[in-house]
């Protein structure tokens, strides 16, 4: 039987521990972690971004975050990645392939309006 866009929500929301904004605020604050903001270039255009959040949308990810890649940033170093999109959706399915790459500390935040309805800051993308 086919697997369903479904079943991989289920399997990466097994996978990858769910962070709440107040928890994303202070790991932030700390600078221990790097955001990876999924949406497309429209979104962030249209409602700004976490500040510093490295803007990948969801189909370049595995290119820029690949240790082997020339495409690399070097923010992918810091111990924690925290994934968000718009819903969360998008979040959780790079978070499980962060963790196939090999990152051992990946966690979903949700969607973006979680972060701003905490009091999160917002940088115009």
């Amino acid at each position: 039987m086919p697997t369903t866009v479904k079943d991989m929500l289920a399997a990466a929301n097994a996978a990858v521990p769910r962070i709440s904004a107040e928890e994303a605020k202070a790991l932030h604050a700390k600078g221990e972690a790097v955001f990876i903001d999924l949406r497309e270039p429209p979104e962030l255009a249209a409602s700004g971004t976490v500040p510093g959040a490295l803007p990948i949308p969801r189909g370049l990810l595995e290119f820029r975050a690949d240790p082997e890649s020339p495409e690399r940033n070097p923010a992918f170093q810091k111990p924690v990645v925290i994934t968000y999109c718009a819903s969360g959706g998008r979040a959780a399915l790079a978070g499980k392939l962060l963790q196939e790459l090999g990152y051992k500390d990946v966690r979903n935040l949700g969607g973006f309006k979680d972060w701003v309805a905490a009091g999160g800051e917002v940088q115009k993308a």
